[in-house]
């Protein structure tokens, strides 16, 4: 495996492509194993053979991209770590995908423990503060047919009851404005969530506190607003989401 790997580091380093001599001789592999490798990546759609000489091809593309995504998610979680030492409570990235909720990264620590998805994240986005806030970003249209996927239904005692219900709640928030949630997900437990908009993406970032610490939930709002306005200025973060 690390000799493949050295193959494919000199392949990459030779974007015009080079013969398997060259290759061979810049990896430090012997030429016999190199024809084998090469082969072998050839096979596997991870170089190609043009001409004599050997190029990357499809599948180590795929292979860097799932390297850059791994380094956003690593960014993106770096940042909520933060916030989540700023703020003393769990917090939470979403992203509305392909017509799903997808609940990105948490932060959270055994001090402040993240809620329990007890009832699927997915599934009861018209429950939870940063499922609001996700769909609160998209138009009535992918609103209904999300809805329509995925009916409001009763999860806690405070949960909106019905469709029509959660969507004239969805008309009269601000597509770009926090959403509060209390107890409709989760028994003992609030929740904020801020709209995040990184080009045509629905976001949201958000977190939770116990019932009895609601009083802090808008002070705590506030504080996150200014550290995301902030975080969304670096450069990092701006391409890691």
């Amino acid at each position: 495996m690390q000799r493949a790997l050295r193959l494919l580091e000199a392949a990459a380093s030779r974007p015009e492509g080079a013969p398997a001599k060259q290759l061979a001789r810049e990896a430090g592999v012997a030429l016999p194993t190199a024809y084998h490798l090469l082969r072998t990546l050839a096979h596997e759609g991870y170089v190609r053979r043009e001409r004599g000489v050997y190029r990357l091809a499809e599948a180590a593309g795929r292979l860097g991209g799932a390297g850059a995504q791994q380094n956003r998610r690593s960014m993106i979680q770096d940042a909520l770590a933060h916030c989540h030492d700023l703020l003393g409570a769990p917090v939470y990235f979403g992203v509305y995908r392909k017509g799903e909720i997808e609940l990105v990264a948490v932060a959270d620590s055994p001090a402040h423990p993240a809620v329990e998805e007890w009832a699927d994240f997915r599934e009861t986005g018209h429950a939870h503060a940063l499922g609001q806030c996700l769909l609160s970003q998209l138009g009535e249209k992918a609103r209904r047919d999300h809805l329509h996927r995925h009916p409001v239904r009763y999860v806690t005692p405070y949960s909106v009851r019905d469709e029509e219900s959660f969507l004239r709640r969805l008309a009269a928030v601000d597509r770009m404005q926090p959403v509060l949630e209390h107890q409709e997900y989760a028994l003992g437990t609030v929740c904020a969530a801020l709209p995040l908009m990184v080009g045509t993406t629905a976001m949201a970032i958000g977190f939770s506190l116990p019932a009895h610490q609601e009083d802090r939930l808008l002070p705590m709002l506030a504080r996150l607003e200014r550290e995301v306005g902030r975080l969304l200025g670096t450069p990092a973060f701006s391409i890691s989401i």
